[in-house]
């Protein structure tokens, strides 16, 4: 068979796959229902963790959803079924709440988890295909799949079922998020690592405060002025008044457009852009870049009450991973 051909047949059974899953995930959104509110009650009611627990692949998708869980807000550790009653039962404690993944529903090993849940009174969420299986019948409410057909050609190894059971863990996982209220600054704490850690960097973390800071009066002379600039490397210099309010800032910019024979004779208060960009401390760094970007500038005065508190170049944000 040609080359050209057997790309043909190769990429087209990765498009019937794509296809197959991504309208096994339209009819999964179609199909939710009151099952899922309750779930997302049951789930954000525990006091203590939510455990995830599936075998086979359904126990690969449950530690991804625990991870998930976790990441976003609501402990969640994982499981696994064929552990538990060799010990890690004991990793389930009242005041949880269980969340088993089965697309049959009769996975046998977990009848362990079912029943300690069951003696301590831990509520069971089910996420199952089958609502008359034993899983959907011990669950306190079962969220049932919707019926499709796997991608495998045999119709036999978890595909379409798995990819399910994964966007529903991050639905459920989402809507607790929202539920509780969970920040970008909360995401932040739990994310300090990696490229994610440095997108939820905050101002506060990487400006320069106190005498870093380049500040003059309104009635500094030019002369004076410069050697702030120059001495503090900002390219600028902002005007604070007598309380410490920031009433403008001096750029080079300013200095083109203002460049006369007496410039240094002059005040700064002459030649200032008043009311200049500035940035929160609580505010993101990627935020800073965003108002720098937009204004064609290379610095910003971060500034709380009316007050300047630090100030921030682009520089800092490059060298904290911001792009």
């Amino acid at each position: 068979m040609p080359t050209e051909s057997v790309d043909n047949v190769v990429r087209e059974a990765g498009r019937r796959v794509l296809t197959m899953e991504a309208d096994a995930l339209l009819t999964l959104a179609g199909s939710l229902d009151s099952a899922f509110d309750e779930a997302v009650d049951i789930l954000a009611g525990a006091s203590g963790r939510v455990i995830v627990t599936g075998m086979g692949k359904s126990g690969h998708v449950a530690i991804k959803i625990a991870s998930t869980l976790a990441s976003t807000g609501t402990p969640a550790h994982f499981v696994h079924p064929g552990e538990a009653a060799h010990g890690d039962l004991g990793m389930i404690a009242r005041g949880d709440a269980l969340l088993a993944l089965s697309n049959s529903g009769g996975t046998v090993e977990l009848a362990p988890v079912i029943a300690h849940a069951a003696r301590y009174s831990v509520p069971l969420v089910a996420v199952t295909a089958n609502a008359d299986s034993p899983l959907a019948e011990a669950a306190a409410l079962a969220v049932v799949l919707p019926t499709v057909c796997e991608a495998c050609p045999m119709g036999l190894a978890p595909t379409t079922s798995t990819t399910m059971m994964l966007a529903l863990g991050d639905a459920l996982a989402v809507a607790l998020l929202e539920r509780k209220g969970f920040s970008a600054d909360d995401f932040r704490i739990l994310h300090p690592g990696g490229s994610l850690g440095a997108s939820l960097k905050l101002v506060s973390d990487i400006m320069h405060a106190g005498d870093s800071m380049p500040l003059v009066r309104p009635d500094t002379l030019m002369a004076e002025a410069l050697i702030e600039i120059s001495s503090k490397a900002f390219g600028c210099v902002g005007v604070a008044d007598g309380a410490g309010a920031l009433l403008g800032i001096v750029t080079d910019g300013d200095l083109r457009r203002s460049m006369s024979i007496d410039l240094l004779q002059r005040p700064v208060s002459a030649i200032m852009t008043a009311s200049p960009k500035t940035i929160r401390p609580r505010a993101l760094v990627a935020e800073a870049v965003a108002v720098m970007n937009e204004s064609q500038i290379t610095a910003l005065f971060v500034v709380e009450d009316g007050l300047p508190v630090g100030i921030i170049h682009v520089h800092d944000c490059l060298r904290a991973g911001i792009v």
